[in-house]
């Protein structure tokens, strides 16, 4: 639970720590559709989840404000036996613990933040398969009903912060957690930049998105905008045109860094216009995105551009920092895998975004997530390690 973390570091810090928590019968229950949650107060601050849900990150922050010397003793929780460890919950993850749980093997499931990943936030998922539409969050509850069923276990709000090997046994280290298992899938995803500015995430999903192949098909005949030079801007732009009355790049500097062919592309598309050295300042609209307040970064002056859409590309990077270089990856920190979705180390295994990949789509992680969970089924086998047997007639 996200709870064991802070109420060990309260443990320590005594009445710094104080908690306040709420069910669904409560207004703020009622306020917030939930059947129990906590608020952490340090010194009476409130803090985020992301920090009091990782014991490690939350005893630093509380060291840093009471002056606490950093040589405190952690509560360390071993956790043995596990055959499969998997880090990430998004659609990779789940379905790699819903083909490892259904092989009956002891699996476990490790999530930094809430289920879902990427997908969780999308307000309409058009393109997966079975589905004519479904929301992100429906997708993603209906997968971890699946794997909860055949017996996965998930863990949410710890946050993975090495890996280590000692012989056959890999060791996953989240807060105050160890988790010893005989192998592994990374299926951490990854994290899209973003612009920064007020009511960005109100707006994600309801008209700013970050994945044009994703959701280009519910803006046919809009008008759209585009952040970002790069190629994946431009390849962005290009993909949008098929589908969009006009898209407008939105670009802080006075060239494109797309590749020539690219930026030959968009320049002769008569549905592409650039506005050169300008940033995006504010969001407009009620409930969706109805348009933007872009500054001239030449004169200061703003205007209000109508949009129905927005797509930032402006990078992204994998949610891979705790692999501390274990295992291959290319320029960009996405982790290299063969066919089997093997990494570089034998027993781990990666699946979905955090993997160098040409596509990244809710499709392609289901299909990377039942690869991986089939190799590493397959991998302790070959290894030796006591499976359930098939058939109990069979001698």
């Amino acid at each position: 639970m996200a709870l064991d973390a802070s109420k060990k570091i309260k443990g320590l810090f005594g009445e710094t720590v104080k908690f306040e928590e709420f069910t669904v019968d409560s207004p703020e229950g009622k306020a917030f559709n939930v059947t129990s949650s906590t608020n952490v107060f340090v010194n009476d601050q409130l803090l985020p989840v992301s920090i009091w849900s990782d014991q490690e990150e939350f005893q630093n922050y509380i060291q840093k404000i009471v002056g606490e010397k950093p040589e405190i003793k952690r509560c360390v929780s071993a956790h043995k036996g596990y055959e499969v460890a998997i880090i990430g919950g998004g659609p990779a993850g789940l379905t790699a613990g819903i083909y490892c749980a259904r092989a009956r093997l002891k699996t476990i499931l490790i999530e930094a933040e809430r289920l879902g990943g990427q997908i969780a936030l999308t307000d309409k998922v058009e393109n997966y398969p079975g589905f004519f539409e479904v929301s992100g969050k429906q997708l993603i509850e209906n997968m971890e009903k699946q794997a909860r069923r055949f017996g996965l276990e998930i863990e949410t709000h710890k946050k993975v912060n090495r890996l280590t090997l000692e012989g056959a046994v890999k060791k996953v280290y989240a807060g105050s957690d160890v988790y010893s298992c005989k192998s592994i899938i990374l299926t951490g995803g990854l994290t899209r930049a973003k612009l920064g500015i007020s009511r960005e995430a109100e707006f994600t999903g309801r008209g700013v998105s970050y994945c044009a192949v994703c959701d280009a098909n519910f803006f046919k005949g809009r008008k759209v905008g585009v952040v970002g030079g790069g190629d994946s801007a431009i390849e962005d732009a290009i993909y949008l045109s098929r589908f969009a009355s006009q898209v407008i790049i939105i670009h802080w500097l006075p060239e494109l860094q797309a590749i020539g062919m690219l930026q030959e592309m968009a320049l002769n598309n008569p549905k592409i216009c650039i506005l050169w050295e300008y940033v995006i300042q504010e969001l407009v609209g009620n409930t969706k995105l109805e348009g933007v307040i872009v500054r001239d970064l030449n004169t200061g002056q703003t205007q209000e551009l109508e949009l129905d859409g927005l797509f930032i590309a402006i990078g992204s990077h994998p949610d891979a920092d705790f692999l501390g270089g274990l295992v291959v990856t290319d320029e960009y920190g996405y982790v290299m895998v063969d066919e089997k979705m093997e990494t570089s180390v034998q027993g781990i295994f990666a699946a979905g975004d955090m993997r160098a990949t040409p596509l990244r789509q809710v499709a392609t992680a289901v299909g990377d997530g039942a690869i991986a969970a089939i190799s590493a089924e397959r991998y302790l086998s070959e290894k030796g390690q006591e499976l359930p047997e098939k058939c109990a007639a069979v001698r």
